[in-house]
């Protein structure tokens, strides 16, 4: 899995469990930070969150979850 296919998974999800739009899910969530997995070897993503403070706690949660199925994805 890429990081775009991550953000993609996340925003499809989101849009699913809390409604809303693309637009202001990919806004909330931002850009994934993807790291050398040599210093990171347990998950070697992240995301710098933005919007209001139900949006991060909800995606903070589907984060956890996802962490679990995809801890280790590929840039791009």
């Amino acid at each position: 899995m890429t990081a775009s296919d991550l953000e993609q998974l996340l925003i499809t999800r989101l849009i699913r469990e809390r409604g809303g739009t693309s637009q202001t899910w990919r806004r909330a969530l931002g850009k994934a930070i993807v790291r050398d997995t040599t210093t990171h070897p347990h998950c070697n993503w992240d995301f710098r969150l933005s919007g209001t403070i139900s949006q991060r706690a909800a995606i903070e949660r589907l984060l956890d979850d996802v962490r679990l199925e995809h801890s280790i994805v590929a840039d791009g």
